[in-house]
Protein backbone atom coordinates (compact mmCIF):
# COMPACT_ATOMS: atom_id res chain seq x y z
CA UNK A 1 0.00 0.00 0.00
CA UNK A 2 0.89 3.13 -0.74
CA UNK A 3 2.35 5.55 2.00
CA UNK A 4 -0.02 9.66 1.56
CA UNK A 5 3.85 10.73 1.70
CA UNK A 6 4.76 8.89 -0.81
CA UNK A 7 2.46 9.39 -3.03
CA UNK A 8 2.79 12.95 -4.50
CA UNK A 9 3.25 16.73 -3.65
CA UNK A 10 -0.02 17.13 -1.59
CA UNK A 11 2.33 18.55 1.63
CA UNK A 12 0.17 21.43 2.28
CA UNK A 13 -1.48 19.20 5.30
CA UNK A 14 -4.59 17.28 5.80
CA UNK A 15 -7.75 20.01 4.82
CA UNK A 16 -10.67 17.86 4.19
CA UNK A 17 -13.03 19.41 1.66
CA UNK A 18 -15.86 19.20 4.12
CA UNK A 19 -14.34 22.07 6.21
CA UNK A 20 -14.82 24.73 3.82
CA UNK A 21 -17.85 25.65 2.43
CA UNK A 22 -18.63 25.09 -1.71
CA UNK A 23 -17.92 28.94 -2.26
CA UNK A 24 -14.86 29.14 -0.26
CA UNK A 25 -13.70 25.81 -2.28
CA UNK A 26 -14.02 27.14 -5.56
CA UNK A 27 -12.21 30.51 -4.00
CA UNK A 28 -9.00 28.49 -2.96
CA UNK A 29 -8.77 26.46 -6.26
CA UNK A 30 -9.34 29.83 -8.21
CA UNK A 31 -6.56 31.88 -6.21
CA UNK A 32 -4.22 28.80 -6.57
CA UNK A 33 -4.38 28.67 -10.09
CA UNK A 34 -3.19 32.18 -10.47
CA UNK A 35 -0.90 32.08 -8.00
CA UNK A 36 1.12 29.55 -9.04
CA UNK A 37 -0.17 29.78 -13.30
CA UNK A 38 0.03 26.99 -15.81
CA UNK A 39 1.22 23.91 -14.32
CA UNK A 40 4.29 21.93 -16.20
CA UNK A 41 4.31 18.58 -17.35
CA UNK A 42 5.44 16.82 -13.89
CA UNK A 43 3.03 17.87 -11.86
CA UNK A 44 -0.13 17.23 -14.06
CA UNK A 45 1.74 13.59 -14.35
CA UNK A 46 2.14 13.53 -10.65
CA UNK A 47 -1.38 14.34 -9.90
CA UNK A 48 -2.74 11.64 -12.07
CA UNK A 49 -0.30 9.00 -10.28
CA UNK A 50 -1.76 10.39 -7.16
CA UNK A 51 -5.54 9.84 -8.71
CA UNK A 52 -5.01 6.22 -9.43
CA UNK A 53 -3.11 5.59 -6.16
CA UNK A 54 -6.00 7.14 -4.25
CA UNK A 55 -7.89 3.73 -5.96
CA UNK A 56 -5.49 1.39 -5.81
CA UNK A 57 -4.81 1.90 -2.24
CA UNK A 58 -8.11 1.97 -1.09
CA UNK A 59 -9.89 -0.60 -3.36
CA UNK A 60 -11.16 -2.89 -0.97
CA UNK A 61 -12.80 -0.05 1.04
CA UNK A 62 -14.33 1.74 -1.98
CA UNK A 63 -15.55 -2.20 -2.77
CA UNK A 64 -17.24 -2.76 0.44
CA UNK A 65 -18.94 0.62 0.13
CA UNK A 66 -20.26 0.07 -3.23
CA UNK A 67 -22.15 -3.24 -2.18
CA UNK A 68 -23.44 -1.34 0.36
CA UNK A 69 -24.71 1.54 -1.67
CA UNK A 70 -26.41 -0.79 -4.41
CA UNK A 71 -27.95 -3.40 -1.82
CA UNK A 72 -26.05 -6.06 -4.13
CA UNK A 73 -22.72 -5.51 -6.55
CA UNK A 74 -20.31 -7.80 -7.43
CA UNK A 75 -16.85 -7.14 -5.67
CA UNK A 76 -15.69 -8.50 -9.77
CA UNK A 77 -17.56 -5.82 -11.16
CA UNK A 78 -16.75 -2.72 -9.24
CA UNK A 79 -12.80 -3.44 -9.46
CA UNK A 80 -13.35 -3.91 -13.02
CA UNK A 81 -15.71 -0.48 -13.86
CA UNK A 82 -14.55 1.54 -10.61
CA UNK A 83 -11.23 0.91 -10.03
CA UNK A 84 -8.97 -1.13 -12.87
CA UNK A 85 -11.53 0.53 -15.36
CA UNK A 86 -10.33 3.76 -14.74
CA UNK A 87 -7.12 2.79 -15.16
CA UNK A 88 -6.60 2.73 -19.00
CA UNK A 89 -7.24 6.13 -19.44
CA UNK A 90 -5.35 7.53 -17.14
CA UNK A 91 -2.33 5.87 -17.85
CA UNK A 92 -2.93 6.98 -21.85
CA UNK A 93 -3.14 10.71 -20.32
CA UNK A 94 -0.53 10.32 -18.17
CA UNK A 95 1.70 9.13 -20.93
CA UNK A 96 0.58 11.25 -23.71
CA UNK A 97 0.15 14.82 -22.21
CA UNK A 98 3.61 15.81 -22.91
CA UNK A 99 3.58 15.29 -26.17
CA UNK A 100 -0.56 17.19 -26.43
CA UNK A 101 0.78 20.23 -24.37
CA UNK A 102 3.47 21.21 -26.90
CA UNK A 103 3.34 24.58 -29.08
CA UNK A 104 2.44 23.46 -32.64
CA UNK A 105 3.69 25.76 -35.40
CA UNK A 106 0.79 26.15 -38.37
CA UNK A 107 1.56 27.40 -41.24
CA UNK A 108 5.12 27.61 -41.23
CA UNK A 109 4.92 28.91 -44.88
CA UNK A 110 3.10 31.84 -44.10
CA UNK A 111 5.90 32.36 -40.87
CA UNK A 112 8.67 32.60 -43.65
CA UNK A 113 7.18 35.68 -44.94
CA UNK A 114 6.54 37.35 -41.80
CA UNK A 115 2.97 35.81 -40.18
CA UNK A 116 4.24 33.67 -37.42
CA UNK A 117 1.42 31.38 -36.16
CA UNK A 118 1.63 29.01 -33.23
CA UNK A 119 -0.90 27.01 -30.99
CA UNK A 120 -0.89 26.64 -27.52
CA UNK A 121 -3.11 23.96 -25.26
CA UNK A 122 -3.84 26.32 -22.25
CA UNK A 123 -5.92 25.09 -19.13
CA UNK A 124 -9.15 26.38 -18.65
CA UNK A 125 -8.57 27.09 -14.19
CA UNK A 126 -10.93 25.09 -11.67
CA UNK A 127 -13.00 22.55 -13.67
CA UNK A 128 -16.31 21.20 -11.97
CA UNK A 129 -17.25 17.68 -12.34
CA UNK A 130 -20.80 16.01 -11.16
CA UNK A 131 -20.98 12.39 -11.25
CA UNK A 132 -24.36 9.68 -11.67
CA UNK A 133 -24.24 6.57 -9.18
CA UNK A 134 -24.44 3.98 -11.81
CA UNK A 135 -20.29 4.17 -11.96
CA UNK A 136 -20.14 6.75 -9.48
CA UNK A 137 -16.14 6.69 -9.70
CA UNK A 138 -15.27 5.55 -13.46
CA UNK A 139 -17.43 8.71 -14.41
CA UNK A 140 -16.00 10.84 -12.26
CA UNK A 141 -12.58 10.09 -11.70
CA UNK A 142 -11.53 9.62 -15.47
CA UNK A 143 -12.64 13.04 -16.40
CA UNK A 144 -11.05 14.77 -13.19
CA UNK A 145 -7.72 12.64 -15.03
CA UNK A 146 -8.09 14.72 -18.64
CA UNK A 147 -8.83 17.69 -16.53
CA UNK A 148 -5.62 17.33 -14.54
CA UNK A 149 -3.61 16.15 -18.00
CA UNK A 150 -5.04 19.62 -19.26
CA UNK A 151 -3.57 21.38 -16.15
CA UNK A 152 -6.76 22.38 -14.17
CA UNK A 153 -7.72 22.37 -10.79
CA UNK A 154 -11.14 19.89 -10.27
CA UNK A 155 -14.03 20.25 -8.52
CA UNK A 156 -15.74 17.14 -7.56
CA UNK A 157 -18.66 16.06 -7.16
CA UNK A 158 -19.80 12.40 -6.93
CA UNK A 159 -23.45 11.49 -6.37
CA UNK A 160 -25.13 11.48 -3.25
CA UNK A 161 -27.13 8.49 -4.28
CA UNK A 162 -24.20 6.83 -3.70
CA UNK A 163 -23.20 8.10 -0.28
CA UNK A 164 -21.37 5.50 1.46
CA UNK A 165 -18.95 5.50 -1.36
CA UNK A 166 -18.51 9.28 -1.92
CA UNK A 167 -17.62 9.19 1.96
CA UNK A 168 -14.92 6.96 1.32
CA UNK A 169 -13.38 9.05 -1.59
CA UNK A 170 -14.17 12.28 0.77
CA UNK A 171 -12.12 10.99 3.80
CA UNK A 172 -9.01 9.52 1.58
CA UNK A 173 -8.73 12.18 -1.19
CA UNK A 174 -7.16 14.42 1.07
CA UNK A 175 -4.15 11.97 2.03
CA UNK A 176 -3.18 12.66 -2.48
CA UNK A 177 -4.33 15.89 -2.25
CA UNK A 178 -4.49 19.31 -1.50
CA UNK A 179 -7.98 21.01 -1.26
CA UNK A 180 -5.93 23.32 -3.97
CA UNK A 181 -5.62 20.63 -6.50
CA UNK A 182 -8.53 18.33 -5.46
CA UNK A 183 -12.11 19.04 -3.92
CA UNK A 184 -14.83 16.46 -2.96
CA UNK A 185 -18.27 17.88 -3.44
CA UNK A 186 -20.55 16.10 -0.71
CA UNK A 187 -23.93 16.93 0.03
CA UNK A 188 -22.67 18.47 2.98
CA UNK A 189 -21.88 20.99 0.53
CA UNK A 190 -25.63 21.13 -0.75
CA UNK A 191 -27.66 19.68 -3.86
CA UNK A 192 -26.34 19.36 -7.23
CA UNK A 193 -28.42 22.46 -8.28
CA UNK A 194 -25.96 24.79 -5.84
CA UNK A 195 -22.90 22.85 -7.76
CA UNK A 196 -23.80 23.89 -11.17
CA UNK A 197 -24.40 27.22 -10.08
CA UNK A 198 -21.01 27.80 -9.51
CA UNK A 199 -18.98 29.99 -11.56
CA UNK A 200 -15.97 27.08 -12.40
CA UNK A 201 -14.33 27.60 -15.91
CA UNK A 202 -15.90 24.09 -17.22
CA UNK A 203 -19.09 22.26 -15.92
CA UNK A 204 -18.77 18.37 -16.60
CA UNK A 205 -22.44 16.34 -16.24
CA UNK A 206 -22.78 12.88 -16.55
CA UNK A 207 -26.75 11.65 -15.36
CA UNK A 208 -30.11 12.07 -17.56
CA UNK A 209 -31.03 14.05 -20.08
CA UNK A 210 -33.77 15.85 -17.83
CA UNK A 211 -30.96 16.63 -14.71
CA UNK A 212 -28.54 17.71 -17.36
CA UNK A 213 -30.98 20.10 -19.14
CA UNK A 214 -31.14 21.98 -15.47
CA UNK A 215 -27.46 21.52 -15.21
CA UNK A 216 -26.99 22.87 -18.62
CA UNK A 217 -29.56 25.99 -17.76
CA UNK A 218 -27.87 26.55 -14.62
CA UNK A 219 -24.48 27.11 -15.49
CA UNK A 220 -26.00 29.73 -18.94
CA UNK A 221 -26.72 31.78 -16.22
CA UNK A 222 -22.75 32.28 -15.84
CA UNK A 223 -22.03 31.43 -19.37
CA UNK A 224 -19.95 28.33 -17.41
CA UNK A 225 -19.46 25.92 -20.84
CA UNK A 226 -21.10 22.45 -20.02
CA UNK A 227 -20.22 18.96 -21.30
CA UNK A 228 -23.19 16.35 -20.52
CA UNK A 229 -22.84 12.80 -20.80
CA UNK A 230 -26.47 11.93 -20.91
CA UNK A 231 -28.41 8.79 -21.34
CA UNK A 232 -30.57 7.25 -24.27
CA UNK A 233 -32.56 4.11 -25.16
CA UNK A 234 -29.69 2.22 -27.06
CA UNK A 235 -31.22 0.63 -30.00
CA UNK A 236 -29.50 -2.81 -31.16
CA UNK A 237 -30.15 -4.41 -35.03
CA UNK A 238 -29.59 -7.43 -35.65
CA UNK A 239 -28.09 -8.20 -39.50
CA UNK A 240 -30.31 -10.86 -40.91
CA UNK A 241 -26.99 -12.82 -41.82
CA UNK A 242 -26.05 -12.78 -38.50
CA UNK A 243 -26.26 -15.85 -36.30
CA UNK A 244 -28.85 -15.50 -34.08
CA UNK A 245 -27.20 -17.70 -31.04
CA UNK A 246 -24.32 -15.86 -30.87
CA UNK A 247 -26.24 -12.76 -31.13
CA UNK A 248 -29.05 -13.42 -28.52
CA UNK A 249 -25.56 -14.43 -26.38
CA UNK A 250 -24.29 -11.01 -26.74
CA UNK A 251 -27.56 -9.03 -26.49
CA UNK A 252 -28.64 -10.68 -23.05
CA UNK A 253 -25.16 -10.40 -22.05
CA UNK A 254 -24.61 -6.18 -22.81
CA UNK A 255 -28.43 -5.68 -20.87
CA UNK A 256 -27.39 -7.06 -17.80
CA UNK A 257 -24.08 -5.54 -17.03
CA UNK A 258 -24.28 -3.69 -13.87
CA UNK A 259 -28.40 -5.13 -13.42
CA UNK A 260 -28.92 -3.32 -16.78
CA UNK A 261 -27.58 0.15 -15.17
CA UNK A 262 -25.35 1.31 -17.27
CA UNK A 263 -26.07 4.11 -20.01
CA UNK A 264 -24.44 2.14 -22.61
CA UNK A 265 -26.64 -0.94 -22.24
CA UNK A 266 -28.69 -2.03 -25.66
CA UNK A 267 -32.29 -0.95 -24.70
CA UNK A 268 -34.52 -2.22 -27.19
CA UNK A 269 -33.19 -5.18 -30.44
CA UNK A 270 -34.55 -5.10 -34.09
CA UNK A 271 -34.29 -8.45 -34.79
CA UNK A 272 -35.79 -10.18 -38.26
CA UNK A 273 -39.30 -11.01 -38.11
CA UNK A 274 -38.55 -14.89 -39.05
CA UNK A 275 -36.26 -15.34 -36.00
CA UNK A 276 -37.61 -12.96 -32.97
CA UNK A 277 -38.99 -16.26 -31.59
CA UNK A 278 -35.43 -18.46 -31.73
CA UNK A 279 -33.89 -14.81 -30.63
CA UNK A 280 -36.15 -14.58 -27.31
CA UNK A 281 -35.82 -18.22 -26.82
CA UNK A 282 -32.02 -18.00 -27.12
CA UNK A 283 -31.93 -14.98 -24.74
CA UNK A 284 -34.06 -16.47 -21.55
CA UNK A 285 -32.03 -19.42 -22.06
CA UNK A 286 -28.61 -17.73 -21.76
CA UNK A 287 -30.38 -15.52 -18.76
CA UNK A 288 -31.43 -19.15 -17.29
CA UNK A 289 -28.16 -20.10 -17.56
CA UNK A 290 -26.15 -16.87 -16.52
CA UNK A 291 -28.81 -16.59 -13.10
CA UNK A 292 -29.56 -19.92 -11.88
CA UNK A 293 -30.83 -18.39 -8.59
CA UNK A 294 -31.39 -14.17 -8.86
CA UNK A 295 -32.82 -13.40 -5.36
CA UNK A 296 -30.11 -14.37 -3.04
CA UNK A 297 -27.28 -13.87 -5.81
CA UNK A 298 -24.40 -11.74 -4.73
CA UNK A 299 -23.14 -11.59 -8.23
CA UNK A 300 -27.08 -10.18 -9.34
CA UNK A 301 -26.96 -6.29 -9.07
CA UNK A 302 -29.45 -5.29 -7.01
CA UNK A 303 -31.50 -1.82 -8.53
CA UNK A 304 -29.99 0.82 -6.76
CA UNK A 305 -33.34 2.23 -4.77
CA UNK A 306 -36.32 2.02 -4.21
CA UNK A 307 -37.40 5.06 -6.42
CA UNK A 308 -35.81 2.77 -9.83
CA UNK A 309 -37.15 -0.05 -8.58
CA UNK A 310 -40.38 0.89 -8.76
CA UNK A 311 -40.23 3.13 -11.89
CA UNK A 312 -38.79 -0.07 -13.76
CA UNK A 313 -41.46 -2.24 -12.55
CA UNK A 314 -43.71 0.10 -13.17
CA UNK A 315 -42.84 0.27 -17.24
CA UNK A 316 -42.72 -3.40 -17.13
CA UNK A 317 -46.81 -3.36 -15.22
CA UNK A 318 -47.66 -0.47 -17.81
CA UNK A 319 -46.69 -2.66 -21.02
CA UNK A 320 -48.16 -5.97 -19.82
CA UNK A 321 -51.74 -4.27 -19.02
CA UNK A 322 -51.43 -1.81 -22.84
CA UNK A 323 -51.24 -5.55 -24.60
CA UNK A 324 -47.26 -6.58 -24.42
CA UNK A 325 -45.97 -10.03 -24.20
CA UNK A 326 -43.73 -10.44 -20.73
CA UNK A 327 -41.01 -13.67 -20.21
CA UNK A 328 -39.08 -13.58 -17.36
CA UNK A 329 -36.07 -15.94 -15.66
CA UNK A 330 -37.84 -16.77 -11.96
CA UNK A 331 -35.47 -19.55 -10.73
CA UNK A 332 -38.08 -22.19 -8.94
CA UNK A 333 -38.61 -21.39 -5.37
CA UNK A 334 -38.39 -17.29 -5.65
CA UNK A 335 -40.62 -14.50 -5.21
CA UNK A 336 -39.83 -11.85 -7.74
CA UNK A 337 -39.75 -9.15 -8.22
CA UNK A 338 -38.43 -8.54 -4.65
CA UNK A 339 -39.10 -5.03 -3.00
CA UNK A 340 -36.85 -5.72 -0.29
CA UNK A 341 -33.97 -6.83 -1.91
CA UNK A 342 -34.46 -4.51 -4.92
CA UNK A 343 -34.18 -7.90 -7.25
CA UNK A 344 -36.03 -7.64 -10.77
CA UNK A 345 -35.62 -10.94 -12.88
CA UNK A 346 -34.44 -10.48 -16.37
CA UNK A 347 -37.49 -9.42 -18.43
CA UNK A 348 -38.22 -9.74 -22.34
CA UNK A 349 -40.86 -7.94 -23.83
CA UNK A 350 -42.55 -8.20 -27.62
CA UNK A 351 -45.40 -6.89 -29.17
CA UNK A 352 -44.41 -3.41 -27.34
CA UNK A 353 -46.45 -0.73 -29.07
CA UNK A 354 -46.17 3.22 -29.32
CA UNK A 355 -48.36 4.27 -26.11
CA UNK A 356 -46.73 2.38 -23.90
CA UNK A 357 -44.29 4.39 -21.47
CA UNK A 358 -41.44 1.85 -21.83
CA UNK A 359 -41.32 2.85 -25.76
CA UNK A 360 -39.95 6.32 -24.84
CA UNK A 361 -38.18 6.01 -21.25
CA UNK A 362 -34.99 5.13 -21.20
CA UNK A 363 -35.47 1.39 -18.84
CA UNK A 364 -31.95 1.77 -17.06
CA UNK A 365 -32.67 -2.06 -15.71
CA UNK A 366 -32.85 -5.64 -16.79
CA UNK A 367 -35.23 -5.29 -19.05
CA UNK A 368 -34.76 -5.96 -23.14
CA UNK A 369 -38.00 -4.91 -25.75
CA UNK A 370 -37.74 -7.05 -28.97
CA UNK A 371 -38.94 -5.71 -31.69
CA UNK A 372 -38.85 -7.69 -35.20
CA UNK A 373 -38.71 -6.29 -38.68
CA UNK A 374 -38.83 -7.00 -42.46
CA UNK A 375 -36.38 -4.62 -44.41
CA UNK A 376 -33.47 -2.69 -42.29
CA UNK A 377 -35.45 0.69 -43.58
CA UNK A 378 -38.22 -0.01 -40.86
CA UNK A 379 -35.36 -0.46 -37.75
CA UNK A 380 -34.03 2.80 -39.22
CA UNK A 381 -37.62 4.84 -39.26
CA UNK A 382 -38.02 3.52 -35.90
CA UNK A 383 -34.74 4.65 -34.72
CA UNK A 384 -35.07 7.84 -36.20
CA UNK A 385 -38.38 8.34 -35.00
CA UNK A 386 -36.59 8.38 -31.28
CA UNK A 387 -33.59 10.97 -29.61
CA UNK A 388 -30.17 10.41 -30.81
CA UNK A 389 -29.04 7.32 -28.36
CA UNK A 390 -25.69 7.27 -26.47
CA UNK A 391 -24.60 4.29 -28.91
CA UNK A 392 -26.74 1.89 -31.62
CA UNK A 393 -25.28 -1.63 -31.86
CA UNK A 394 -24.81 -3.37 -35.14
CA UNK A 395 -24.71 -7.18 -34.83
CA UNK A 396 -23.31 -8.33 -38.07
CA UNK A 397 -20.28 -8.09 -40.17
CA UNK A 398 -19.15 -4.61 -41.02
CA UNK A 399 -21.36 -4.93 -44.77
CA UNK A 400 -23.15 -2.66 -46.28
CA UNK A 401 -26.01 -2.95 -44.07
CA UNK A 402 -23.79 -1.36 -41.24
CA UNK A 403 -22.85 1.36 -43.92
CA UNK A 404 -26.75 2.04 -44.71
CA UNK A 405 -27.52 2.08 -40.90
CA UNK A 406 -24.62 4.48 -40.48
CA UNK A 407 -25.59 6.76 -43.17
CA UNK A 408 -29.26 7.09 -42.19
CA UNK A 409 -29.20 7.19 -38.34
CA UNK A 410 -27.04 9.53 -35.62
CA UNK A 411 -25.62 8.28 -32.29
CA UNK A 412 -23.18 8.95 -30.28
CA UNK A 413 -21.12 6.37 -31.60
CA UNK A 414 -22.01 2.93 -33.07
CA UNK A 415 -20.62 -0.58 -31.07
CA UNK A 416 -20.67 -4.02 -33.49
CA UNK A 417 -20.83 -6.84 -31.99
CA UNK A 418 -19.42 -6.41 -28.50
CA UNK A 419 -20.17 -4.48 -25.21
CA UNK A 420 -19.40 -0.67 -25.21
CA UNK A 421 -15.65 -1.40 -27.16
CA UNK A 422 -14.93 2.10 -27.89
CA UNK A 423 -14.46 2.49 -23.86
CA UNK A 424 -11.39 0.77 -23.60
CA UNK A 425 -9.66 2.86 -26.37
CA UNK A 426 -7.65 5.81 -25.94
CA UNK A 427 -8.03 6.99 -29.67
CA UNK A 428 -11.78 7.09 -29.97
CA UNK A 429 -14.01 10.46 -27.99
CA UNK A 430 -17.12 9.06 -26.10
CA UNK A 431 -19.95 11.08 -25.67
CA UNK A 432 -23.15 11.88 -27.38
CA UNK A 433 -25.22 13.82 -29.72
CA UNK A 434 -28.46 15.67 -29.02
CA UNK A 435 -30.61 14.87 -25.94
CA UNK A 436 -27.87 12.22 -25.35
CA UNK A 437 -25.46 14.66 -24.88
CA UNK A 438 -22.44 17.36 -25.94
CA UNK A 439 -19.00 17.27 -26.10
CA UNK A 440 -16.69 14.12 -25.51
CA UNK A 441 -14.06 12.76 -23.85
CA UNK A 442 -11.89 10.45 -23.21
CA UNK A 443 -7.90 10.15 -24.41
CA UNK A 444 -7.11 13.58 -26.61
CA UNK A 445 -10.72 14.35 -26.56
CA UNK A 446 -10.61 14.65 -23.25
CA UNK A 447 -7.61 17.01 -22.90
CA UNK A 448 -8.89 19.33 -25.67
CA UNK A 449 -12.15 19.46 -23.90
CA UNK A 450 -10.36 20.80 -20.40
CA UNK A 451 -8.56 22.48 -22.50
CA UNK A 452 -8.17 26.30 -24.30
CA UNK A 453 -6.80 25.95 -28.00
CA UNK A 454 -5.54 29.75 -27.89
CA UNK A 455 -4.00 31.34 -30.94
CA UNK A 456 -0.84 33.30 -30.93
CA UNK A 457 0.29 35.23 -33.99
CA UNK A 458 3.22 37.53 -34.51
CA UNK A 459 3.47 39.69 -37.49
CA UNK A 460 7.06 41.05 -39.10
CA UNK A 461 5.21 41.76 -42.12
CA UNK A 462 5.57 45.08 -43.85
CA UNK A 463 1.84 45.58 -44.75
CA UNK A 464 0.08 46.30 -41.63
CA UNK A 465 -3.86 44.78 -42.00
CA UNK A 466 -4.85 47.28 -38.99
CA UNK A 467 -3.28 50.24 -41.40
CA UNK A 468 -5.64 48.65 -44.55
CA UNK A 469 -8.94 48.49 -42.61
CA UNK A 470 -8.66 51.43 -40.82
CA UNK A 471 -10.13 55.02 -42.72
CA UNK A 472 -9.29 56.92 -44.45
CA UNK A 473 -9.35 54.59 -47.37
CA UNK A 474 -7.53 55.44 -50.30
CA UNK A 475 -7.38 54.51 -53.78
CA UNK A 476 -5.18 52.21 -53.13
CA UNK A 477 -7.39 49.70 -50.61
CA UNK A 478 -9.97 50.18 -53.12
CA UNK A 479 -8.07 48.42 -56.17
CA UNK A 480 -7.26 46.33 -53.72
CA UNK A 481 -10.43 45.31 -52.57
CA UNK A 482 -11.69 44.95 -56.38
CA UNK A 483 -8.90 42.82 -57.29
CA UNK A 484 -9.77 40.55 -54.34
CA UNK A 485 -13.64 40.31 -55.16
CA UNK A 486 -12.09 39.27 -58.96
CA UNK A 487 -9.90 36.71 -57.62
CA UNK A 488 -12.56 34.91 -55.39
CA UNK A 489 -15.97 35.21 -58.02
CA UNK A 490 -12.90 33.70 -60.55
CA UNK A 491 -12.15 30.58 -57.93
CA UNK A 492 -15.95 30.42 -57.13
CA UNK A 493 -16.53 29.85 -60.83
CA UNK A 494 -14.31 27.19 -61.28
CA UNK A 495 -15.48 25.17 -58.16
CA UNK A 496 -19.13 25.09 -59.65
CA UNK A 497 -17.37 23.65 -62.81
CA UNK A 498 -15.21 20.93 -61.08
CA UNK A 499 -17.73 20.06 -58.57
CA UNK A 500 -20.49 19.68 -61.58
CA UNK A 501 -18.29 17.16 -63.71
CA UNK A 502 -17.71 14.96 -60.72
Amino acid sequence: MTKPAEVGTATTGRVSSEDRTLNELLEIQQAAFLRDGIPDVRTRIDRINRLQALLLDNADEITEALNADFGTRPADLSIAADIAGCMIDLTHQRRSVEKWVKETNVAKIQGLLGFKQRLRHDPLGVVGIVGPWNFPLQLTIVPAGSAFAAGNRVLMRPSSVTAKTTAVIAKHAPDYFSIEELAVVTSKHGGGSDFAKLKVDHLFFTGSPEVGSSVAQEAAKNLVPVTLELGGKNPAIVDPDTDISKAAKFLADARMVNGGQVCLCPDYVFVPESKVGEFSDKVIERWRTSFPTVARNPEYTSTVNEKNYTRIVGLIDDAVELGATKRQVIPAGESLPDAQARKIPPTLLTGVKAGMKIEEDEVFGPVLTVYPYRDISEAIDQINAHPHPLTLYWVGDDNDNLARVADNTRSGSISGNDFALHLVSGHLPFGGVGRSGMGNYHGEFGFETFSHARAVTVSSMPLSFAELMAPPYTSRDKKMTEVQMKLWRRWNAKSFKRNAKR
